[in-house]
């Protein structure tokens, strides 16, 4: 669109950042010019779209922190991946006798895959897409920033896994620190068992 309109004006909105060309094109004034109209429509959508999603993390993470505020405490898991787990888990996360099952409902629980002298565990592709694309998520974030999970990553490759088969056991590994941190406290567990 930039591309239609004075070449004055493209020269002034062409060295601002997103964000500033964003208010820019917000605030032009009405001159007739379709190009510009459609410039200050389109930067008043990504305005309103942009707050819709504000609100909206934001309404994710206090629904988050008012069921299991822990699950926010754990390296590498956002409010997006701690929703699409909780509700992977449910209403009733006790009913999950271990760990291997919420794995296995992640769909992140290892699978044999043998063909004669290889005997091999591949990615399971069953399970809940969104709860396996969550852990997948926690374990890139995990891969960039924590240390213990560089050396894992260097220590497996040194051994010679794949790439692949390294996020593969990573995301069991989160799965069984998420699965404990999702279980209700005992406390909780009496109060809802009680009502």
């Amino acid at each position: 669109m930039l591309l239609g309109v004075d070449p004055a004006l493209r020269e002034a909105l062409s060295k601002l950042t997103n964000t500033a060309l964003i208010a820019r094109c917000a605030d032009l004034p009405e001159t007739g010019d379709a190009a510009v109209f459609t410039l200050r429509l389109l930067a008043r959508r990504i305005q309103q779209l942009t707050a819709e999603v504000k609100e909206l993390a934001h309404r994710v993470t206090k629904a988050v922190r008012h069921c299991r505020p822990q699950l926010l405490d754990v390296t590498g898991v956002g409010p997006d991946s701690a929703a699409a787990l909780l509700i992977a888990a449910g209403d009733n996360p006790e009913r999950l006798a271990s760990e291997a099952s919420f794995a296995a409902l992640c769909g992140v629980s290892p699978v044999e895959q043998s063909s004669g002298k290889t005997q091999r565990r591949r990615l399971n592709r069953g399970g809940n897409r969104q709860a396996n694309a969550a852990l997948y998520r926690i374990v890139v974030t995990r891969l960039r920033r924590d240390a213990r999970t560089r050396l894992y990553l260097e220590r497996r490759t040194q051994q010679g896994m794949s790439k692949r088969e390294i996020i593969r056991c990573l995301k069991r590994y989160v799965a069984r620190e998420i699965y404990r941190e999702i279980q209700p406290t005992p406390a909780l567990a009496a109060s809802s068992s009680a009502a």
